[in-house]
């Protein structure tokens, strides 16, 4: 008696192969959500290193649009900023007085800074902003934080343009020199010690949401703490003082840059030594301190 189609069929469907089958064993599962080992962690955020970077070049696009200038905005916002403190600090409180290229020196102050300020306040609320997106997908959480410094770093491109422009064509006009070429470098160390800051608040944050309404503050008193608008120079004669502040990271950015684009000079070896010693150990630090909490976030 030959075999029907029906016998055929369920031979097909319960006569596998013993070659076909797998065994599962606990040691075969991993816990959803699981924070992995530190390396593999890096591999993972490393091999979605191109969806970020689209990501961050999708919401610059995407978060000018509703205005009627669009990207207009990127430059003009640092732009209006820099008008203010000039008229308040260089016109009324005449803290202009002993700076050279008063205007340069305040623009640089304000357009650098700001991208600091912006991925710092970004980065502290990615983690809430991001919740829905934690609970659905799994991914390292770490790649929200740095998302939000991308997209503002492709904000800064830019307004570094227009920051080149009006320092050589405003009075008194600069002539560039070799020095200019020290400038990316002290930017990308820039954008390594805010990656870190914002890796930090939004560990901090997720944990303590109230932490983001303090941000603001902190964030004035540093403004105020790294020259932007002034120089330490007519204001503070303690060489103590003067050594405490001159250490801060955005201070140090901030005279690097200005030596380089205003001063054709070469910054000291021990300024690099500094900012380079903040800007790798931020960024661990803060990397280090995410990744601890990695289980935790979208709870």
């Amino acid at each position: 008696m030959s075999a029907g189609p029906e016998t055929g069929s369920y031979a097909a469907l319960f006569d596998a192969s013993p070659t076909t089958t797998k065994l599962v064993t606990l040691g075969n599962l991993s816990r959803v959500g699981a924070r992995p080992p530190l390396g593999q962690y890096v591999r993972l955020l490393w091999e979605r290193r191109h969806f970020l970077w689209a990501d961050a070049r999708a919401k610059v696009a995407s978060g000018t649009r509703q205005s009627l200038l669009g990207k207009a905005w990127l430059v003009l916002n640092p732009l209006i900023d820099g008008t203010v403190y000039y008229l308040v600090f260089g016109v009324l409180m005449k803290s202009s007085h002993g700076i050279d290229n008063f205007i340069g020196y305040l623009l640089i102050g304000v357009f650098l800074f700001q991208f600091t300020t912006q991925s710092i306040n970004g980065g502290a609320r990615s983690v809430q902003t991001g919740k829905n997106l934690i609970r659905a997908f799994t991914f390292p959480r770490a790649a929200l934080p740095i998302s939000v410094v991308l997209r503002n770093l492709l904000n800064l491109g830019p307004t570094l343009v227009t920051l080149a422009a009006l320092i050589y064509l405003t009075a008194p006009a600069e002539q560039y020199t070799w020095r200019i070429a020290l400038v990316p470098v002290a930017l990308a160390l820039q954008v390594m010690f805010t990656t870190g800051l914002a890796l930090l608040v939004a560990r901090w944050a997720a944990a303590l949401p109230d932490i983001t309404n303090l941000i603001g503050m902190v964030m004035r008193v540093w403004l105020y703490a790294s020259a932007v608008f002034f120089s330490f120079d007519n204001l503070i004669d303690d060489p103590v003082q003067r050594m405490w502040l001159e250490a801060n990271p955005m201070f140090i950015v901030l005279d690097i840059v200005r030596d380089c684009v205003l001063y054709a000079t070469t910054p000291d070896l021990i300024r690099w030594v500094w900012l380079g010693g903040w800007s790798v150990g931020l960024l661990v630090v803060g990397f280090v301190v995410f990744w601890r909490a990695e289980e935790s976030y979208g709870r």
